[in-house]
């Protein structure tokens, strides 16, 4: 098990990624926020919103004090917003619960909203030193095909035989290049297609290899079918104005700002005169967007409707008319501001 561990810390110090914007730091705050980034999203789609995120809130006390509005603008495009909502709460629980100071005991550290396992092992081996094990998707990669560990990843049963193996081949010394290594070696050389076996310094004793099954492990998650949604998104259109409404803060897109959405069969223009009290004229349809979330994929139609004139002078609660410009800045989901700049270029 040491030797497995050695030669892992060897190469990463000789090969792995040193230059990354988080790295070369023990600031918790800051490799806290990249490893909730890093969640299920490639390095290179978070080095440009890391930057501006830590620039707009370079501290844990400036994003305890954001509104939950602009944390979410901040992260528009990045997807998966809960982590940014549990970001913004566990922010405010540093402050409220330890004293401004990020917590280096490992139990309180997951007691923060959206720190798992994992990520707080991450958090504590770089920030703080300590001997804790990491188990993310690049890690369990690296570990079932190095013990050639037979059945999908994220079950249960192999998920707590892949913890146990973690636990056992942690060293005792140079935590920050081992945990660092794990990641790099994942990213890297054993990656989900055309692994570089011919580059890894655990080679030499990996089962996998040595059986001729590296593109055979790890084991696919079993399939399913995907389900399909289907949905009517409302383009509601004032001069050069929108309509946007907030989203329930909890689900999907939770607090961020989107078009109405209707069944695929509404009756737009009748919706539009008794829920925002405008008479409408329908203009044609744009062309359907499809998006893909984790369990479902979505179909959105997007529908313009031209207001004539307003019936009544109430609003629906938490909508606003927003300039299409403003409304691209906005905190909105990548599908919303797809429609929105496909306007702005209509208009152009």
């Amino acid at each position: 098990m040491m030797d497995f561990s050695s030669r892992l810390i060897t190469w990463q110090k000789q090969h792995g990624r040193h230059d990354l914007p988080w790295q070369n730091t023990t600031d918790p705050y800051a490799i806290w926020v990249s490893e909730i980034m890093l969640q299920q999203t490639q390095v290179a789609a978070v080095i440009g919103y890391y930057s501006k995120f830590m620039q707009r809130f370079p501290t844990i006390a400036d994003l305890a004090n954001a509104t939950q509005d602009e944390v979410l603008q901040y992260w528009s495009g990045l997807g998966y917003y809960s982590r940014a909502r549990n970001l913004h709460n566990a922010a405010q629980t540093i402050m409220d619960e330890h004293g401004g100071r990020f917590p280096q005991d490992f139990e309180a550290i997951q007691g923060l909203s959206g720190i798992g396992r994992s990520t707080a092992a991450a958090i504590a081996s770089f920030a703080f030193n300590q001997v804790q094990t990491i188990l993310d998707g690049n890690v369990k990669r690296v570990l079932t095909r190095y013990f050639a560990i037979e059945g999908w990843p994220g079950s249960p049963k192999i998920e707590k035989q892949l913890w146990v193996l973690a636990e056992q081949l942690l060293p005792q010394t140079d935590m920050v290049a081992y945990t660092q290594g794990l990641m790099d070696l994942g990213a890297t050389l054993c990656t989900r297609s055309k692994p570089q076996c011919g580059r890894c310094p655990l080679s030499t004793s990996c089962a996998a290899l040595q059986q001729q099954r590296v593109t055979q492990l790890p084991t696919p998650k079993p399939r399913k079918t995907t389900p399909e949604k289907h949905t009517i998104m409302l383009v509601l259109l004032e001069g050069d104005n929108v309509m946007l409404e907030k989203r329930p803060p909890a689900g999907i897109w939770g607090g961020l700002w989107s078009f109405p959405e209707l069944e695929a069969d509404s009756d737009c223009t009748n919706i539009a005169q008794q829920r925002f009290g405008v008479c409408v004229q329908p203009e044609k349809a744009l062309p359907r967007l499809s998006h893909a979330f984790t369990h479902f994929k979505l179909h959105i139609t997007p529908q313009p409707l031209t207001v004539e004139k307003r019936t009544s002078r109430s609003s629906e609660p938490g909508a606003v008319w927003l300039s299409i410009e403003d409304a691209i800045n906005a905190a909105i989901p990548t599908p919303v501001r797809k429609i929105l700049q496909s306007l702005q270029n209509k208009s152009a």
